[in-house]
């Protein structure tokens, strides 16, 4: 690890205005994913700013019946949340599903946003990675692809965002809520927090340089039956080859978002107009213009049988109701 200093400001503002005056700033909260890569040296930043002492850690609610999650939440407090459990269990299950309880600890709501893909490349520098070290190449990219993105990749990287919490969120409608180092403060739709790799794969988020995520707000609840259902390798602490996060409603319709297959979360509006026809229908649009590798083309069929699997645990939720 490189030497670094470090401060901790008292406000978010005052921590987006350090990041500006010293060039080559990280903020730090848990730490659950920055301290793993500067150990690696992948990420070397000259200096941290440590936010755990600006506020920023309460859920409450919102004047349009949601709820705002500060950025600090631990991922333990917001899944045991009672609001969060009663009115948005696609969330809490997600989080649950995401990692160890020590982990879940320390986690906050704005760092389990931003995590870092998993990639194993992007973990081996001795290999390149167009995402650790723009332009030069893409070992993943006839390597070993198993767990990596079938659509919305490039011929720069295929590397997957690795999380749980997002892709609830995605489906939820979530808010993004920054401020910059002048005090500015903006809303940005979960939807558009993300980018695709393309040909930059190193810009990962559409949020501005030394710009910090202050909270999250949900939209006010939208009821049905909320499931999430993660497949992966192991039963326990384990990366999703293919996450399913589901919001049915009792007529069939819905909301879906995929984790485990592109550089983002994955939802496409369109595709749940066929929710009410199945999986198969809904698969053939939500996937359309994937470009799998042999290794990973399996992704495909494991969407849509889990999608087929949770749509009929949710249609058996309500037959019990």
């Amino acid at each position: 690890m490189k030497a670094f200093t470090y401060e901790q400001p008292h406000s978010p503002a005052e921590a987006a205005a350090a990041a500006m005056r010293v060039p080559g700033s990280k903020f730090i909260a848990g730490g659950t994913n920055l301290l793993d890569l500067m150990k690696l040296q992948i990420e070397t930043p000259v200096h941290l700013i440590d936010i755990g002492k600006v506020g920023l850690n309460k859920i409450e609610p919102t004047s349009e019946g949601g709820l705002r999650i500060g950025a600090l939440v631990s991922n333990t407090d917001l899944a045991a949340d009672l609001g969060i459990r009663r009115d948005y269990g696609l969330l809490s299950r997600a989080l649950l599903a995401g990692a160890s309880g020590q982990l879940r600890n320390k986690a906050t709501t704005a760092g389990n946003l931003l995590q870092r893909t998993r990639c194993p490349y992007f973990y081996d520098t001795n290999q390149p990675c167009n995402k650790r070290v723009p332009g030069s190449g893409c070992a993943a990219i006839g390597g070993y692809s198993r767990l990596l993105a079938v659509i919305g990749s490039s011929e720069h990287c295929i590397a997957t965002y690795p999380g749980d919490m997002a892709v609830a969120m995605m489906a939820l409608d979530a808010k993004i809520e920054t401020i910059n180092a002048k005090g500015k403060a903006r809303s940005i739709p979960i939807a558009e927090l993300y980018r695709l790799p393309g040909n930059t794969p190193h810009i990962e988020t559409n949020l501005a340089k030394n710009e910090l995520i202050t909270a999250v707000t949900l939209p006010a609840p939208v009821g049905g039956v909320h499931i999430y259902h993660k497949v992966r390798d192991r039963a326990s602490y384990a990366f999703a080859l293919i996450s399913v996060g589901l919001i049915l409603q009792k007529d069939g319709t819905g909301r879906v978002a995929i984790g485990g297959v592109a550089a983002k979360p994955w939802r496409n509006v369109e595709a749940e107009i066929f929710l009410p026809e199945g999986a198969a229908s809904t698969t053939k649009k939500l996937m359309a213009g994937a470009n799998p590798t042999k290794e990973n083309e399996f992704k495909l069929a494991l969407v849509e049988r889990t999608l087929q699997s949770v749509l009929k645990e949710g249609k058996s939720l309500y037959e019990i109701r």
